[in-house]
């Protein structure tokens, strides 16, 4: 089993320098993902490409592509991918910085994340499945209705019209690191800006031009800085409270399934992407040291499967957190397999430097 404090993730200090998506955000000779289109014979059923469809929906995310139902309302109202983009986002400049290797993958692995928190996968019910570690375990469609969340939904279509394929190739796969000329349209394009976008149609951010020397860019500022805010007490509250506290907001609501869990993929995922600093800026130098050695306990932790403290964890910060968890898995034994899923996709992180 991997670790994160032994060869897997090195500490995480350059949030403010990140690459620009080049082997995929910016390659448009690269062979597209198959985008589902809309079945002829459910006139309903949403247009999941990145252009605005016929039917004048929103590009990236539009209420209208789900019904007003439960499903709506048990979820929060933003993405795990997301909260890692606008952690890593420049409030004023509206862009990531340039020079981040990690958080291309670290999304992909969130969509995975996201499926099986939404009950959409699951790991293959196969006894055998245990010989493999968990990476390479293989995960398939249990449920098929989609979510409404493009790049969630255009995921999900292919996860399901293709063979049954392990957490780890899926997430290759879909960020285009493959040699396989065969398999290369499973690469998700354009994420970082189809989540920008998504966040403008939820009134997060707004969409600027922004003038580089020789070419005009689309930006994003952000609009609306309370989900920024929450995001970053969140964080704060996981990695330097010693007794772990979240009080309910409109962006992660009492009710929600999972909602610390949630919480700790999302602060692995940051760190993972390599935007975790930008929660912590606020800290003094001391602090901020014992957070990240908190987030190398929980990926840590939380890397492996069934989830379990480590002997000798700290336990100065968030005492009170492996419990609080363990209760929210005792009350969805029935989703167990979903959660493994989880576990494989944190331990994905765990070896990300060596992968890229």
């Amino acid at each position: 089993m991997a670790s994160a404090s032994g060869s897997g993730l090195t500490r995480r200090r350059g949030a403010g320098t990140a690459n620009t998506e080049s082997n995929d955000e910016n390659d448009n000779s690269r062979v597209s993902s198959p985008t589902p289109r809309k079945p002829t014979d459910d006139p309903r059923s949403p247009d999941t490409a990145y252009e605005s469809g016929s039917n004048g929906h929103k590009i990236a995310f539009d209420p209208r592509d789900i019904s007003e139902s439960a499903e709506r309302l048990k979820q929060p109202k933003l993405t795990l991918m997301e909260e890692v983009l606008l952690m890593g986002l420049k409030d004023k400049q509206g862009y990531l910085s340039f020079w981040n290797d990690n958080i291309s993958y670290a999304l992909r692995g969130c969509i995975v994340i996201e499926l099986a928190f939404r009950g959409r996968i699951s790991m293959q019910k196969d006894s055998g499945r245990k010989r493999f570690p968990l990476p390479d375990r293989v995960i398939e469609v249990v449920d098929e209705t989609l979510t409404g969340e493009v790049l969630l939904d255009e995921a999900l279509k292919m996860m399901k019209s293709s063979e049954k394929m392990s957490v780890s190739s899926w997430i290759d796969l879909m960020s285009g690191e493959t040699w396989n000329l065969m398999k290369i349209g499973y690469q998700l394009k354009q994420v970082r800006e189809r989540l920008a976008k998504g966040l403008v149609d939820k009134g997060i951010l707004r969409t600027e031009k922004r003038n580089f020397l020789l070419f005009d860019m689309a930006t994003h500022p952000v609009a609306d800085g309370g989900a920024k805010d929450e995001i970053r007490r969140r964080v704060r509250a996981v990695l330097t409270s010693r007794t772990v506290v979240l009080p309910a907001s409109p962006f992660l609501p009492d009710g929600i399934e999972f909602r610390y869990l949630r919480t700790v993929a999302m602060l692995c995922a940051a760190y993972a992407a390599n935007v975790l600093e930008n929660a912590l800026v606020t800290l003094g130098h001391e602090a901020r040291e014992r957070a990240f050695a908190q987030v190398d306990e929980l990926l840590a932790e939380y890397s492996q499967w069934p989830f379990g403290k480590r002997a000798g964890g700290n336990a100065a910060i968030g005492a009170n957190l492996d419990q609080v968890i363990r209760d929210e898995v005792n009350q969805a034994k029935d989703k167990e397999l979903q959660l493994e899923v989880v576990a494989a996709c944190l331990n994905v992180f765990t070896r990300l430097d060596s992968l890229l």
